[in-house]
């Protein structure tokens, strides 16, 4: 049978495939809309799943809270521009919605359902690669920054009070946390391997240092424990400078914030979020 123009018009409205490719569909099924939009569907489904294997390095980290509530969404796809796409954003809105909505905890098929549409139109891999729900404490606030590429993200939480003070400190630390990716949130989540290579590092520099020839053993312990601390506190979040205060460690900062708002502060959870790190 002859096709229209405006069948595949129609065909292509509903699916959002390539004018070529509903032309084929429709040939193919006789004219049979329903037939031909469910082949369009399965043709879709088929190139993703081809492209399975590519890489995925571009997406959208995604981030709400509903009262003590907090959601964080990590969409993962091959392309900025897909990245970009207003059905791309529109399909992580979703997937917060329903987490809110159902209780999940986790990626779940209905969730990762969401995204099969737009991916089966597109033919591009993509993924729902992260669902974390993270509880705000009673009196505890919550800090929230996506950075303008949507790769990078942080959430802080800052226990003992509710002060706007306290808030906009909370959001402070989370684009410190964003531009100076520390690697620990505090020295004692540092582990001792980690500690014991760089130490074996620092000696060996020391031990091809001119400067250091000579000079006594306990005096050399010194120096090393100091390029340790030093390094530690270059590498864990509360003891690195503040980013709107350089002269105060973070851990400094929020103390000078408890006294300002005459109340006992601590920070609860601290996220730092990377597109596609876990």
């Amino acid at each position: 049978m002859a096709i229209t123009a405006s069948q595949v018009k129609d065909l292509r409205e509903k699916t959002g495939a390539g004018m070529m490719d509903c032309k084929k569909a429709l040939v193919e099924t006789n004219g049979d809309f329903e037939v031909a939009v469910k082949l369009l569907k399965e043709k879709g489904l088929a190139a993703v799943a081809k492209r399975a294997e590519r890489v995925t390095k571009e997406g959208r980290i995604f981030i709400r809270q509903e009262g003590n509530k907090l959601v964080v969404v990590e969409l993962v796809c091959e392309t900025d521009f897909v990245a970009n796409n207003q059905e791309f954003i529109a399909c992580g809105e979703k997937i917060l919605d329903d987490v809110f909505a159902k209780g999940y905890t986790k990626v779940e098929k209905e969730l990762s359902d969401v995204l099969l549409d737009f991916a089966t139109r597109t033919r591009e891999n993509m993924s729902l690669n992260k669902v974390q729900v993270i509880t705000v404490p009673e009196g505890a606030i919550a800090g929230i920054y996506i950075h303008s590429d949507f790769k990078n993200a942080a959430v802080t939480i800052i226990k003992g009070s509710d002060d706007e003070r306290v808030k906009q400190f909370a959001h402070d630390c989370c684009m410190h946390i964003v531009a100076f990716t520390p690697a620990y949130i505090k020295q004692s989540d540092v582990p001792q391997s980690y500690i014991d290579e760089q130490k074996e590092i620092f000696k060996k520099q020391m031990d091809n240092d001119e400067k250091m020839q000579g000079k006594p053993e306990n005096v050399k312990e010194g120096i090393l424990q100091g390029k340790v601390k030093k390094h530690l506190a270059e590498i864990c979040f509360v003891d690195q400078p503040f980013v709107k205060d350089e002269k105060k460690s973070v851990s400094a900062k929020l103390d000078e914030i408890s006294k300002e708002v005459g109340a006992k502060l601590e920070f609860g959870e601290v996220v730092p979020l990377q597109l596609g790190k876990e």
